[in-house]
């Protein structure tokens, strides 16, 4: 199964916003991480925080289950990104612990350049839906 992320984060190597994962199949896990309003960098504040939108609320330690339950539901996974930054976030997320990891399918993963539209920019769900669409030849 193709699975679609987008990440929305705290500007250049910043901390973690919001993670979307869009199944071909169409399922979706759309989720937001805590952070301090005050350490947003004016870019993201202005782009990214007013169009989070319904993101469900997960602690940092929570995210990993969150992403493990979602990959549960196939017998394999090819995670496509179009930003570097994405699949970076979803592999450190994957670790929960010194040596310790949550569990997966068997997993690839593709990073593509596109030019994806989303119905909503710098929303994470809408742009991995955009990314889902162009890939699969559906429409935005």
């Amino acid at each position: 199964m193709r699975v679609f992320i987008d990440c929305e984060f705290n500007s250049y190597k910043g901390q973690l916003i919001s993670m979307a994962l869009v199944a071909e199949d169409g399922r979706e896990m759309y989720c937001q991480l805590p952070i301090d309003s005050a350490a947003v960098h004016p870019w993201v504040a202005e782009n990214v925080m007013p169009v989070i939108g319904n993101a469900k609320m997960v602690a940092d330690t929570e995210l990993p289950f969150e992403i493990e339950a979602f990959l549960s539901a196939y017998e394999t996974v090819t995670l496509v990104a179009d930003w570097p930054d994405d699949a970076r976030f979803f592999c450190e997320y994957l670790i929960i612990g010194p040596g310790v990891r949550v569990d997966t399918p068997p997993l690839t993963i593709e990073i593509i350049r596109d030019d994806a539209e989303s119905a909503v920019p710098h929303n994470a769900l809408h742009d991995a839906r955009g990314i889902r669409d162009m890939v699969c030849g559906k429409g935005a």
